[in-house]
C-alpha cells in the first residue's frame, strides 16, 4: 500500500494558504489565544462569585463533543489532587443544591439538554457557571443568573478543547487558587505554550522544521490507531482520532493495554512487499502496510512506554518537546500534543487526507 500523492505540497505554503478557504489553519491555532481570552475574563472578575467557596462537589455539565473531552481530561488530571469530587455528568443530576458547584459547557447554544440543565442548577440553588456562547435559549436559561465564561475567540468547534479546559481549570482555581502547586501553572502560560506550538507549525515553515507538517506526511495514506500511556493522553488520543476524520481518515483510539493485545492483528499482512516492485499480475493481491499506531505520552512516562510498545509493528511516541525555561507541567505538555494534533489534522484535510 503506498500512500496517495498529496492534491498540495506541504513545503508549498502559499498553496497551502490559498487552499485554505474554511480558514481551517487559523482555528487550528487560536487554542493559545482561546486560553488567553479565559484568562482575560477571569482578571475581569468573571468568577469573583466563586471565591472563598468550599463545595461539595464541582460538576461538569457537558454534551459530546470536546466539552466532554476537556471534562474527563481535566478530571483525569486533578481527580486525586482536590479536596472534592470532581463530576463528569450529560445533565444536572437530581441530587444538586446549593452546596455544588455546575459549570455547564458546550459550543452549542440551542442544546436543550444544556439549557434544561442551566435551570435545574440555578432553581436548586447551585453557583452556575456557564462556558458556552451567550446567546439563544442558553442565554435565556442564564439570565443573568449565572458566571459567564462565553468564548471571546472565534474557532471551528473541533478546535476548542483547549477553551473548555481553561474554563474548567479557571472555575477550580478561583475556589481555590493557593492549593494549586506547580503543576498547575496559570492560564498565561499554557496559553504561551500553545501560541509557541502554533508558531512553530504555521504554513509557511518547511517540512523538516514544522513539527505537524512532519507528522502529517509520516501519517498521509495509513491506517491509523492513536493512543495514550496514561489516562490523560488516551483522552487526548480521542480528540485526534476524532479530528482526522475531517481529512477522510477513518482513524481509532484506544487504550494502550489494549492496543498491546491487539499487536498481532496490527502487524503487516503476510506477502507485503514494496509497491514499487509488485506486479499484481504475477505476485497477487499486494500485503497491507502495518497500522501505524501513533502513541502519545507525558515525557515523564517516555522511557517506560517505549519500552512497553516495542512489541507494536509500527509505533511512533508523541512527546511533548521541553522548552527554554525547563520542564513543562503536565497541562503544558497536553497544549503543546493538543495544538500539534489539531494542526496536523489540518494539514492532512488540506493536502488531501486519504
Amino acid at each position: 500500500m503506498s500512500a496517495p500523492t498529496p492534491v498540495f505540497d506541504l513545503d508549498d505554503g502559499d498553496a497551502l494558504v490559498s487552499a485554505d478557504r474554511h480558514g481551517l489553519l487559523r482555528s487550528a491555532a487560536t487554542g493559545g489565544a482561546q486560553v488567553r481570552a479565559t484568562a482575560a475574563a477571569v482578571v475581569e472578575g468573571a468568577l469573583d462569585r466563586l471565591a472563598g467557596l468550599r463545595p461539595r462537589s464541582v460538576v461538569f455539565v457537558s454534551g459530546a463533543g470536546r466539552a466532554g473531552r476537556a471534562a474527563a481530561l481535566v478530571g483525569a488530571l486533578l481527580a486525586d489532587r482536590t479536596s472534592f469530587p470532581l463530576v463528569r455528568v450529560s445533565r444536572t443530576p437530581a441530587w444538586v443544591g446549593p452546596l455544588d458547584v455546575v459549570v455547564v459547557a458546550g459550543d452549542d447554544a440551542g442544546d436543550p439538554i444544556l439549557a434544561e440543565s442551566v435551570d435545574r442548577a440555578v432553581r436548586r440553588g447551585a453557583e452556575v457557571v456557564l462556558a458556552a456562547p451567550d446567546e439563544g435559549p442558553l442565554r435565556a436559561a442564564a439570565a443573568g443568573r449565572v458566571a459567564m465564561l462565553e468564548p471571546r475567540v472565534q474557532a471551528l468547534p473541533r478546535h476548542t478543547l483547549l477553551r473548555f479546559v481553561a474554563a474548567y481549570l479557571a472555575v477550580l482555581s478561583a475556589m481555590d487558587s493557593a492549593r494549586w502547586d506547580a503543576s498547575v501553572p496559570p492560564l498565561d502560560r499554557i496559553a504561551d505554550v500553545a501560541d509557541t506550538e502554533a508558531l512553530h507549525d504555521r504554513p509557511t515553515s518547511e517540512v523538516f522544521h514544522n513539527p505537524a507538517k512532519s507528522l502529517a506526511t509520516r501519517l498521509l495514506g495509513r491506517r491509523l490507531v492513536f493512543t495514550g500511556a496514561t489516562e490523560a493522553t488516551v483522552e487526548l488520543a480521542g480528540h485526534a482520532a476524532e479530528s482526522v476524520l475531517f481529512a477522510g481518515h477513518v482513524a481509532v483510539s484506544a487504550a494502550l493495554s489494549t492496543v498491546l493485545q491487539a499487536a498481532p492483528a496490527l502487524a503487516p499482512a503476510a506477502g507485503a512487499v514494496d509497491s514499487l516492485f509488485h506486479d499484481p499480475e504475477f505476485d497477487g493481491p499486494p500485503g497491507t502496510e502495518p497500522v501505524r499506531t501513533l502513541v502519545l505520552t507525558p515525557v515523564a512516562e517516555q522511557p517506560v512506554t517505549a519500552r512497553r510498545t516495542a512489541v507494536l509493528a509500527d509505533a511512533e511516541l508523541l512527546v511533548a518537546d521541553g522548552d527554554d525555561t525547563g520542564e513543562m507541567t503536565d497541562f503544558e505538555q497536553i497544549a503543546m500534543m493538543a495544538c500539534r494534533l489539531d494542526m496536523v489534522a489540518a494539514y492532512l484535510q488540506l493536502t488531501g487526507g486519504r
